[in-house]
């Protein structure tokens, strides 16, 4: 397997950048393997633990699209998908860009899953954490260092809008 060198989020680009996997991608739920890739891109963002995307050949899960979606700033819509393996479903548990920004444009069609809503997510032969909090979507391997959003006390506090109340 191919060895996962030192790794600071603080050092990541903003914005974020798109580059190869060189180590195995396996994915699992409900016992089950539901995707194993050879061929993973992953984003890497400024504080952010890295995204991973598989191409769609590369998932042996049944995906059902679900009525939910979100924006990204860099790489535009996602479209969101209930991952189905035997009898087990992770609701809104992976995601794509069909036709994500120039920038992003190899990222078209492959799957993204949240490592929480797995049994297991692997990068070569590190087991995966979720990256902190319900936001965000990256792995956490040991191999990272810095402070990663998503954990209490990491997010901006958002303003709280002035208003004025005319009498």
């Amino acid at each position: 397997m191919t060895s996962t060198p030192r790794e600071n989020v603080q050092s990541y680009p903003r914005p974020p950048a798109l580059e190869p996997v060189p180590q195995k991608i396996r994915v699992f739920l409900g016992g089950l393997l539901v995707a194993e890739s050879t061929r993973a891109l992953r984003v890497l963002e400024t504080h952010h633990a890295p995204t991973y995307y598989l191409p769609p050949d590369d998932i042996c899960a049944s995906l059902k699209a679900a009525a939910v979606t979100s924006f990204c700033e860099w790489k535009g819509n996602a479209h969101y998908f209930d991952v189905i393996a035997g009898e087990t479903i992770a609701k809104r548990a992976a995601w794509t860009y069909e036709s994500p920004t120039e920038r992003f444009a190899p990222l078209a069609g492959y799957i993204a899953f949240y490592a929480g809503q797995m049994d297991e997510a692997w990068v070569g032969d590190r087991r995966v954490i979720p990256q902190p909090g319900d936001f965000y979507g990256g792995w956490v391997t040991p191999n990272l260092d810095g402070q990663i959003k998503g954990a209490p006390g990491t997010r901006k506090p958002m303003k709280t809008p002035t208003v004025t109340v005319c009498k």
